[in-house]
């Protein structure tokens, strides 16, 4: 019996070996990955407390401390479907590339077509998860607005500040190293974690490696407090060097075309800097997928799920790849942002 390239088992192991797009925020953070049953996910967000074991005396015994306080949130991830559509004048010409005199059929022409269409579609989703994870940080919620939808989800981050006056760091009366040690500081009490990369745009390292003290600290000479070595690293970020006690500074000059604004947008927002604590637990969250297969409905528990279908009038197939991602970040004050330019 033949294979089916549509059918959805076998465009499922297409997508499982196809090469991730490689993105920065989400790969350095999000790392942890979990696949939700439901259309929605449950998760449990906390914020600790540095608790010292109490003193008690030998006559009385022990004494009861609190649990550790968190709470349950319940989030519904945003349906994300890219689709691509097929019609027999694309199969019956040649493919970009294809030379000119090729005898390839038009089913030849379909199996190219499906893997092509597969990763635009998959890259596609892969930025969006990208967008996310930037907004889940510089931001503190993300905002899901497109066709029918319109909404905000908040996971209550308050680690932030914006700068203004002489404090900015365009000024010369700033003091940006006192600034990141402050924050830094902030984290760790409120965290209990200590901050390891520094995330910066492009305009906020032009003023910083400006700064003669900054200068100083990252350079090598200067009996190890830090380093100076910019270095390119994929997708648009560039080590920039370290600072000891606040962590690897990277600059992050990646940007997407919000199709709802009609404009090009920067990952990270402009003037902007995120001292983050990579031990921290953050969480890329897939909930499951429903598709209408041979008359009945069929759920899916993966982070990608592809489908296919005909329509005659016109005559056209369609190919879809469907996600429900959610970047959440369940240690909430394990970063700290500021608007600094």
């Amino acid at each position: 019996m033949a294979v089916d390239l549509f059918e959805t088992r076998t465009m499922l192991k297409f997508v499982e070996r196809m090469p991730r797009v490689t993105t920065f925020i989400r790969d350095t953070l999000f790392k942890n990955k979990e696949l939700s049953p439901t259309n929605k996910v449950d998760v449990d967000v906390k914020k600790g407390r540095a608790k010292v074991a109490p003193y008690v005396s030998e006559k009385i015994g022990g004494k009861v401390v609190e649990n550790s306080g968190f709470r349950t949130e319940t989030f519904e991830p945003p349906l994300v479907a890219p689709t691509t559509v097929t019609t027999a004048a694309d199969l019956q010409k040649r493919l970009m590339g294809e030379n000119i005199y090729s005898s390839r059929t038009p089913d030849e022409r379909a199996a190219e077509k499906l893997i092509k269409d597969l990763q635009d579609l998959d890259d596609m989703i892969t930025r969006r998860e990208e967008v996310m994870c930037a907004q889940a940080i510089f931001d503190g919620e993300i905002e899901v607005k497109g066709e029918g939808v319109d909404y905000v989800i908040s996971f209550g981050h308050t680690n932030s500040e914006v700068l203004s006056g002489q404090n900015l760091w365009s000024e010369p009366t700033s003091s940006k190293y006192a600034d990141l040690k402050r924050w830094v500081r902030i984290v760790q009490n409120t965290g209990f974690v200590n901050p390891d990369i520094v995330i910066v745009s492009p305009d906020v390292t032009d003023v910083l490696l400006k700064d003669e003290e900054i200068l100083k600290l990252l350079d090598v000479r200067n009996v190890n407090i830090g380093e100076l070595r910019p270095q390119n690293l994929p997708n648009g970020a560039t080590y920039i060097g370290k600072i000891a006690g606040v962590g690897e500074i990277y600059e992050y000059s990646a940007s997407y075309y919000d199709d709802v604004a009609e404009e090009v947008k920067p990952i990270v927002p402009d003037g902007t800097i995120a001292l983050i604590a990579t031990e921290a637990d953050f969480t890329m969250a897939y909930a499951a997928i429903t598709i209408a297969k041979d008359n009945d409905l069929v759920t899916y528990e993966a982070d990608r799920v592809p489908d296919s279908w005909t329509e005659k009038r016109p005559a056209r197939k369609i190919l879809q790849l469907s996600s429900k991602p959610l970047p959440i970040p369940k240690e909430i004050n394990s970063w700290f942002v500021a608007k600094v330019l």
